[in-house]
């Protein structure tokens, strides 16, 4: 019977039966990583709502349509079928030429630890348009013709806005009478009658919005040049920019298209074309989304969990100490808490500064910890090597984003092959004195 005692006792307490327990428990340990991660989501929601309250007081992302010549038609009746005026449209005419020139003057706002890009521009719209011949079968109410520009937000307009139309001054109304292309903007209701084919414009303002800025290309030829000081853009949209530069100074871009680039024509009656879906532009984005790369980062704590867990073994089966399973369970959660306190910390103090601290401190815990069992330098050197290269190996993987996928499956692979290699040569492998 004692020895059946004695049996039954070195049964639970070999090494398989351990490692089983310690599977069981990273993946228990999921729930807490999970749980990371959903905080994390959570205050970078509330980076995004604070960002959309200062856009709603500042003014939001805005996108640039227009100017477009608008020119009320009815149909002529037809003899044969007397009645009264029928289908009464708008006549929809693009510039012949439209040029944009401007700059971008953007600044950070802050409101407590979040933060938003902000920005004030300064814009010239020029061109002409060439004047067709009316639709057939309508007459056109050259009286009544007026010329809109879509704004996305209208509360981003600074001071009044003048359109120069053929050397005539018209002054800008608010809103628009129709809203067949735009969903909000300005108008210039006065126009002079069709006395010549030809009408160029011009157009001077200030805009303000927030994280970018975008351009409908309505001219047959659009050439758009923007410049900012900001660093670091992101060109994106329908269309992107045929010449940049990005310098320590800023950057500039320059956008030529042309009518045949786009899936729209020069002229249409009513509303047929949703012209804004081809806009093409610039986001001024922030160059650290420290949330983004806090919950990157928490996708490998099992990852972290396991090789540690490991190296713990290892250094168990290389020497006469043992490590009780409750101890596994302590540096378990300081490797979870590592994550809660890089978010924590990159807040008030940037990612890069964050993590050397997040990951010196977790570090310093758990090789001290382990030293401390094991009594041993050799714990020391081993656990803290081992857990410098892993932080170490995960920042390389946050800085690399478009190569991090290559990257960590090299690094995994060398990591098992590692694992492999030592356990070829541990005598307790070798001997299955599992």
């Amino acid at each position: 019977m004692e020895k059946e005692a004695n049996n039954q006792t070195k049964w639970y307490e070999t090494m398989t039966v351990k490692m089983i327990l310690l599977g069981i428990m990273a993946i228990m340990f999921l729930i807490p990583l999970q749980l990371i991660k959903m905080v994390i989501l959570e205050r970078e929601s509330n980076s995004e709502a604070v960002k959309n309250e200062i856009s709603e007081n500042w003014g939001k992302k805005q996108t640039l349509s227009g100017p477009v010549l608008n020119v009320p038609v009815y149909r002529i009746p037809d003899n044969s079928k007397p009645g009264p005026e029928l289908n009464r449209k708008t006549w929809h005419i693009l510039p012949e030429e439209l040029i944009i020139e401007g700059s971008i003057n953007p600044e950070i706002r802050y409101k407590g630890i979040y933060e938003a890009v902000i920005y004030e521009s300064e814009l010239l719209v020029k061109g002409y348009f060439d004047l067709p011949d009316e639709p057939e079968n309508y007459k056109a109410l050259w009286d009544e013709a007026y010329i809109s520009m879509g704004i996305s937000d209208n509360r981003g307009l600074k001071n009044s806005v003048t359109l120069s139309l053929d050397n005539i001054n018209i002054s800008a109304e608010p809103g628009l009478p129709e809203n067949d292309l735009f969903s909000s903007g300005i108008s210039f209701p006065v126009l002079p009658g069709k006395e010549s084919t030809l009408l160029p414009f011009e157009i001077h303002f200030g805009l303000k919005g927030s994280e970018g800025m975008y351009f409908t290309p309505v001219g047959k030829n659009t050439s758009v040049k923007i410049s900012s000081d900001w660093t670091s853009p992101s060109f994106s949209g329908h269309f992107l920019p045929e010449k940049r530069e990005i310098s320590k100074d800023g950057f500039s871009a320059h956008w030529n298209i042309t009518h045949l680039n786009r899936n729209f024509p020069l002229q249409w009656l009513g509303p047929v074309h949703e012209i804004e879906s081809e806009a093409f532009g610039v986001d001024m984005i922030l160059e650290v989304d420290h949330y983004q790369k806090s919950e990157r980062s928490s996708k490998y704590g099992l990852l972290f969990i396991a090789f540690t867990f490991m190296v713990l073994i290892f250094m168990e089966l290389s020497s006469e100490k043992r490590i009780h399973i409750f101890s596994y369970f302590l540096v378990s959660l300081a490797l979870v808490l590592f994550f809660s306190l890089l978010n924590s910390l990159s807040e008030q103090i940037g990612f890069n500064l964050a993590y050397i601290l997040a990951a010196l401190a977790t570090v310093a815990l758990i090789t001290a910890f382990s030293g401390s069992i094991m009594k041993t330098r050799r714990a020391y050197f081993v656990t803290g090597g081992l857990l410098s290269g892993l932080y170490l190996f995960l920042y390389f993987l946050l800085a690399l984003n478009e190569y991090a996928y290559l990257a960590g499956n090299i690094g995994l692979f060398i990591g098992l092959a590692s694992v492999m290699w030592i356990t070829s040569r541990t005598e307790i492998f070798k001997k299955n004195e599992f």
